[in-house]
């Protein structure tokens, strides 16, 4: 009898290892993981419109600084010194669906632009019906002076990345146009001199007035730029003083730039 029993329970368990062994053995479904979209044609060229823009930088924030002067200034105008500008500006950037390497930036920010002259005085807030630009080299003057011009501007541009996967370490360029809005427009004189350079006088002048320029600008632009850093150019196209108020010039600026996010 207990032969028996011995042998009863190594059948049982020699079954029930078994049906576990085969249980284990069946086949059981594979699942493999998603084959990501093919990047490129049959014909070898990248597909762009597969590219992941999920991690890509589109220069939101823009920053220049630049060198300012103006085209088609009169012969009495004596602008001299570093004449600059600088510029700040939050874009949104919309890349074209069949191609990202193309896409339209189009932002707001601010700008602002710093013209010095040489021993002349720029009288902004006059009552004359013209822009008179005072020479003073022979009487007393201000030692720096500048007219300080300020815009809330609307840039929109045109923009190529040859890489739009690593925009911060891509080739990038863009043209386009900037419209401005003028907040303000004032000079500033610093230190007053006599004729022999001599200071009679050590304090700083300011006057604001918008009167004799055109309240809106039309800018064409264009840079230039390898990952965040990168040069760029703005030239306006319509003339800073009013018509019949002074000289038509054409303000225009060119520098370095900072660009990503």
């Amino acid at each position: 009898m207990k032969k028996h029993f011995v042998t009863a329970i190594a059948f049982l368990a020699i079954t029930t290892a078994a049906l576990a062994q085969q249980k284990d053995s069946v086949a059981k479904p594979i699942v493999k993981p998603a084959t990501p979209a093919p990047t490129t044609t049959s014909s070898g060229k990248k597909d762009w419109s597969k590219v992941n823009l999920g991690k890509r930088a589109a220069d939101h924030f823009m920053v220049q600084l630049g060198y300012d002067n103006w085209a088609q200034a009169a012969d009495s105008m004596h602008i001299q010194g570093f004449n600059r500008s600088g510029n700040f500006y939050f874009m949104f950037d919309f890349p074209f669906k069949t191609d990202p390497r193309f896409s339209v930036g189009a932002g707001l920010g601010i700008g602002s632009s710093n013209i010095f002259f040489n021993k002349q005085y720029v009288r902004i807030a006059a009552n004359n019906p013209t822009l008179a630009f005072s020479d003073e080299s022979q009487t007393d003057h201000w030692k720096k002076f500048k007219l300080v011009t300020t815009y809330l501007e609307a840039p929109i541009e045109l923009r190529f990345a040859m890489d739009p996967e690593n925009m911060n370490s891509s080739w990038k360029f863009a043209v386009g146009a900037k419209i401005g809005l003028m907040l303000s427009a004032h000079t500033k004189g610093k230190t007053r001199q006599n004729s022999f350079g001599q200071t009679i006088g050590n304090y700083t002048e300011k006057e604001a007035s918008k009167q004799y320029f055109n309240s809106t600008k039309l800018a064409a632009t264009a840079r230039i730029s390898k990952g965040v850093f990168g040069i760029f150019g703005q030239y306006q196209i319509n003339t800073l003083i009013k018509a019949n108020a002074g000289p038509s010039v054409f303000p225009y600026s060119f520098g370095i730039m900072l660009s990503g996010l």
